[in-house]
């Protein structure tokens, strides 16, 4: 049976479960950017790249939704400095100081963030089972940063990278809720408006970087890795998660993330060479098991 462009574009289960399989290829990438391209240059450069696509294919329709999109400015700029600014920001200094398969595993917890955030902001009430996801998710993510090392839990010296990428989550986590006010506008519109504010923001981090520890245009396999994840990761990936928010909505679609780690534990293994711990095997179940948890009413 042929599957059309515009089958997929109603279909939110495939579109999610790509745009998870995209962000996990993101975590390969994202190490493999490690002395290739520094990472506040390579937050820039992916969302001017992005901007550029976005504006190539919706100038029309984007001109057409200016006048809603102006309409609410401060919630634009919530959502394209915490989705994408901030949590690229986190993701790619993340890279310098964990593993793949951590940033993989800890990215899974952002289900368990949702929710917790539509509870607070919104009054969501929250079941036990989800509560128990949450509390198997949260517990599966403090293993993976602590190591299965009583010592660092009791000292709290976590590994640098795993902090980063907890912000990381944190900051999709606030994306996801917002999402559901947004304006009511094309899926291409919303993102070009928040891709140009990802791009504003992210340059005084660029400049920042510069001025303190240096920034060094790319190698060539530099610039290879940033246009892959601009055109994947960031482009393709950001389009089908926010199609797959508005057709089942912020709490559902954002279990699909869970997906992340079970994908970019896997890649990390096969394409960087990474060993798989004990304890990154049983907070990878821990999480899982959240998830299903966390899916029951």
């Amino acid at each position: 049976m042929r599957y059309s462009p515009s089958a997929l574009w109603q279909s939110p289960y495939p579109l999610l479960t790509l745009a998870s399989l995209q962000w996990a290829a993101n975590t390969v990438a994202g190490r493999l950017a490690v002395g290739e391209i520094t990472p506040m240059l390579l937050v820039t450069l992916r969302w001017g790249f992005v901007l550029v696509f976005v504006l190539a294919f919706n100038t029309r329709a984007l001109a057409a939704d200016l006048p809603a999109l102006r309409t609410k400015p401060w919630l634009l700029g919530l959502l394209g400095l915490s989705g994408y600014t901030g949590f690229t920001a986190f993701f790619y200094a993340a890279a310098y100081h964990t593993t793949g398969a951590n940033m993989s595993i800890i990215q899974g917890s952002m289900p368990f963030f949702v929710f917790s955030l539509a509870f607070l902001v919104r009054g969501r009430r929250v079941g036990l089972a989800q509560a128990l996801g949450m509390a198997f998710g949260v517990a599966g993510v403090a293993l993976v940063a602590t190591r299965g090392d009583l010592e660092v839990a009791r000292t709290l010296a976590f590994n640098l990278g795993d902090l980063f990428m907890v912000g990381a989550t944190v900051s999709y986590a606030i994306y996801t809720v917002g999402l559901e006010d947004r304006p009511r506008v094309g899926s291409l519109s919303l993102f070009a408006a928040l891709v140009a504010v990802a791009l504003m923001t992210s340059l005084p981090l660029t400049l920042i970087e510069a001025a303190t520890s240096g920034t060094f245009w790319p190698t060539p396999k530099g610039w290879v890795i940033t246009i892959l994840v601009s055109i994947f990761p960031s482009f393709l990936a950001q389009v089908f998660y926010i199609r797959g928010v508005e057709l089942i909505g912020p709490g559902r679609a954002g279990i699909f993330v869970n997906l992340i780690p079970v994908f970019g534990a896997a890649m990390a293994v096969a394409f960087l060479g990474e060993p798989f711990g004990w304890y990154q095997a049983v907070g990878l179940a821990l999480v899982m098991a959240g998830i299903v948890f966390a899916q029951k009413r």
